[in-house]
């Protein structure tokens, strides 16, 4: 068979693998400067070991695999996914940036953002919880104006199922249940610092979504109290959530029940004597066994007096 008869293999492009529409232009060098942050990013950009890892390699290789935009309002373009690369190129000294450019709305650039970044290995609970509470939020305004669009304007509202059935394909797409990605955004409503704490790993996931139910002044008390005592344990809490008026409690008054829910420690009945305080009843030459016959004598003794009790 002649060559150029064989039949054409089609590899996928960048552009097909990040989901973006194929264009004849394909992956764009654009200029570092031109591009923005995606505005309310969850996801943090540091500058750590695997930061420092990434801008040598790019040092090396150049920028591998294209970072994915969309044309703002002022001639520019603002990040979709891509910012620690974004970042990285910034300090190895890129100047431009290969980059797949691509119109989207807004909520079809919130569930890109989403997407190209909620897979990463080191992602933290906090940048879970904001992205997919942000992708659940574009999907449902999305089967909103779809719906407005089939109903001729009527007023649209989201159905259980529906919401349901959204944070089930979020989940999906994520990699973990339904149920996961509710007590994921749960996290959402913590306070910042307890947050931090989240993410430092000092508060459990599971603990932390109950202490999102508390509002706003029960939870500063709350981290208040963990960073003095380094802990707060899970019965601590649990009582907290059945307390009849958690809401109306003062900052003495919790420290108080916080205290009050631990385990008190069981009073030991043993009993020590040194040997120093024996030998001042004993001769020197009484042995171990002889000193705990006359004790136990004694005992016996007044036991009897005591009526035998």
């Amino acid at each position: 068979m002649a060559a150029n008869n064989r039949p054409k293999i089609h590899f996928e492009s960048v552009e097909e693998l990040l989901g973006a529409p194929v264009t004849g232009d394909g992956v764009s060098e654009i200029k570092v400067k031109d591009i923005s942050a995606f505005e309310n990013h969850p996801f943090k950009v540091l500058d750590d070991d695997k930061m420092n890892e990434l801008v040598e390699s790019i040092k090396m290789n150049g920028v591998i695999t294209p970072v994915l935009v969309r044309p703002d309002d002022e001639g520019g373009y603002e990040m979709i996914s891509g910012h620690r690369r974004l970042h990285a190129a910034t300090i190895a000294g890129l100047s431009t940036i290969p980059a797949v450019i691509r119109e989207m709305t807004d909520d079809e650039a919130v569930i890109a953002m989403v997407d190209g970044n909620v897979q990463r290995e080191e992602i933290l609970p906090s940048e879970r919880a904001f992205s997919l509470k942000m992708k659940m939020d574009a999907m449902r305004r999305q089967g909103a104006r779809l719906d407005l669009d089939e109903t001729c304007g009527t007023e649209f509202h989201k159905s259980d199922d529906d919401t349901k059935k959204t944070r089930e394909i979020v989940g999906k797409d994520a990699g973990m249940s339904g149920r996961q990605v509710t007590k994921y955004i749960r996290l959402t409503e913590l306070i910042p610092e307890l947050l931090d704490m989240v993410d430092e790993k000092k508060i459990s996931i599971v603990m932390a979504v109950d202490l999102s139910y508390f509002d706003k002044d029960i939870q500063h008390w709350l981290y208040e109290y963990r960073k003095e005592n380094g802990f707060l344990k899970n019965e601590q809490v649990a009582m907290l959530k059945n307390h009849p008026n958690v809401d109306n409690l003062t900052q003495y008054t919790l420290i108080q029940l916080l205290n009050g829910a631990l385990p008190q420690p069981k009073e030991t009945l043993s009993v020590s004597l040194s040997e120093k305080k024996l030998s001042k009843y004993f001769p020197p030459h009484f042995s171990g066994k002889q000193r705990e016959q006359v004790i136990i004598g004694l005992l016996e003794k007044w036991s009897e007096q005591q009526g035998g009790k």
